[in-house]
């Protein structure tokens, strides 16, 4: 089973991915968020172990952007200092399956990661292929189609698609949509999501005729609508 790590203290995560490996899993640490989502996406692991404080963004934020971004369906589980309830409420809100606070103690590490992976089957992701109105996205060969018929899309641009129509009718601001898709997050300039957003409403032909629009939300963000859900 393959571990994904986010943590930003270097000794912690020494100890931690130490203990994993003497466990029998094989683990791989991200200290940045970012960097994080963009791995996570390429579906290399079976289960995400996640602190909180980070660098870049929150690991919850790291939580939230994957849950709507991919259909996420891992054990995720949050190793973290904080030990307030409102916290530990948010991070299973978020999707978190298990809580746990530091100091961590190895044999109990090892214990909640087995009994998560145990639970879950190691499912990985729900769907390789996802399908909505004429469109459909093959997620492992990373191709898209309108009507049967292959459209061309750049490697942002169907990550973007992807985002978009599974979470339809939801608004998406521009930054989520820069940490999710671009791994970025302050001083970018959010006209990149503009420019993107623009491409893809062409490249896929979304318009009414079609069953779908793309709704500019003033001073926020996108979101995507069907038409006959009005």
């Amino acid at each position: 089973m393959h571990i994904g790590y986010l943590e930003d203290d270097p000794q912690q995560a020494a100890m931690v991915k130490q203990w994993l490996e003497e466990g029998g899993y094989q683990c791989s640490h991200f200290d940045r968020g970012a960097e994080f989502i963009q791995e996570v996406k390429s579906g290399a692991f079976d289960l995400l172990l996640l602190d909180w404080e980070l660098p870049d963004i929150t690991g919850l934020e790291v939580l939230q952007s994957l849950r709507l971004s991919i259909n996420l369906d891992i054990p995720v589980l949050f190793c973290t200092q904080r030990d307030a309830e409102e916290d530990v409420v948010k991070a299973l809100e978020a999707g978190a399956d298990d809580y746990m606070v530091k100091p961590v103690r190895q044999a109990e590490l090892n214990a909640r990661v087995s009994a998560l992976a145990r639970r879950a089957g190691i499912s990985g992701y729900k769907k390789e292929v996802f399908e909505s109105g004429p469109y459909r996205f093959d997620l492992s060969a990373r191709e898209a189609f309108f009507d049967e018929e292959l459209i061309n899309l750049t490697e942002k641009d169907f990550d973007l698609a992807v985002c978009l129509f599974t979470n339809v009718g939801r608004v998406l601001s521009r930054k989520h949509l820069l940490v999710t898709i671009w791994g970025v997050t302050a001083d970018v300039n959010t006209r990149t999501v503009d420019v993107h957003i623009s491409r893809i409403r062409k490249s896929l032909k979304i318009n009414p005729d079609n069953g779908y629009r793309i709704k500019t939300v003033y001073q926020h963000g996108y979101r995507l609508e069907t038409i006959d859900s009005e």
